[in-house]
């Protein structure tokens, strides 16, 4: 029987991927992981975070890079085209292995790749088992690293992609709770100034390539008109009145 496994691995730092994930990975017949389609659509060459994190428990060895279009935003039909591709390439790797991990950094059922790759095996490997390991997330990492809590009592948490615009970010600061924007780089200007109009600039805060030796955390009072890191990371906690257990 075909397995297909989604192991989230964090979102850099090789000492966050769980045992449960490093177990996968190690035991798994080989290890796919995905990597940005050149101009040509072919491999760019740089090695993406997700190989990168996996490279520190699977040997290379029992690494396959798999192109995908992630960086394709316009062109759909060379989108499909990669996805049709990378499917393809998966699933003879199903058929010859049996079982296969996809390393996806973050967690595998949030805003990731795996999800699509697993409808397109879906409909390749007829009976093919998916299953997936949970991963740390960027806001995870991004609270731990700036000291920003989350959630507190009974308080929401919201998370949206910036992609979607930043009418939507605008309607989730209007809300209650603590609002986690994600892929806001090229944006931030945007965002900042939501932050301002919301009065939730004092207290966010933004970050990028957590867990790598280019790791930059910084309030986001300090936000200007340039573009950041395309996976950049923004939490912006509401109002708190400091009293202990004051929502529980």
């Amino acid at each position: 029987m075909s397995r297909l496994i989604g192991v989230g691995v964090g979102p850099g730092d090789p000492e966050l991927v769980t045992v449960k994930g490093v177990n996968a990975l190690r035991a798994a017949d080989v290890v796919v992981v995905p990597v940005m389609a050149a101009p040509d659509g072919k491999d760019g060459g740089e090695p993406g975070r997700a190989e990168a994190t996996v490279l520190h428990y699977v040997s290379a060895d029992n690494v396959v890079r798999v192109v995908f279009a992630l960086n394709e935003r316009s062109d759909r039909a060379r989108r499909e085209a990669a996805w049709d591709t990378a499917g393809g390439r998966v699933a003879a790797l199903l058929r010859e292995h049996g079982t296969v991990a996809f390393a996806t950094i973050g967690d595998p059922n949030v805003y990731s790749t795996f999800t699509y790759l697993a409808q397109t095996i879906g409909e390749l490997v007829p009976g093919v088992v998916v299953e997936t390991v949970p991963g740390i997330t960027a806001m995870q990492d991004l609270a731990s690293r700036s000291g920003a809590v989350l959630t507190e009592g009974t308080e929401p948490l919201t998370l949206v992609p910036v992609t979607a615009g930043s009418r939507v970010l605008k309607e989730a600061l209007a809300g209650p709770g603590t609002v986690v924007a994600y892929k806001f780089g090229r944006q931030a200007a945007e965002v900042a100034e939501a932050l301002r109009e919301s009065g939730r600039l004092e207290d966010a805060v933004w970050g990028a390539s957590l867990g790598l030796p280019e790791e930059t955390v910084r309030p986001a009072a300090g936000l200007g008109d340039e573009p950041l890191p395309y996976l950049s990371t923004l939490i912006a906690p509401p109002r708190r009145d400091g009293g202990r257990g004051g929502k529980l």
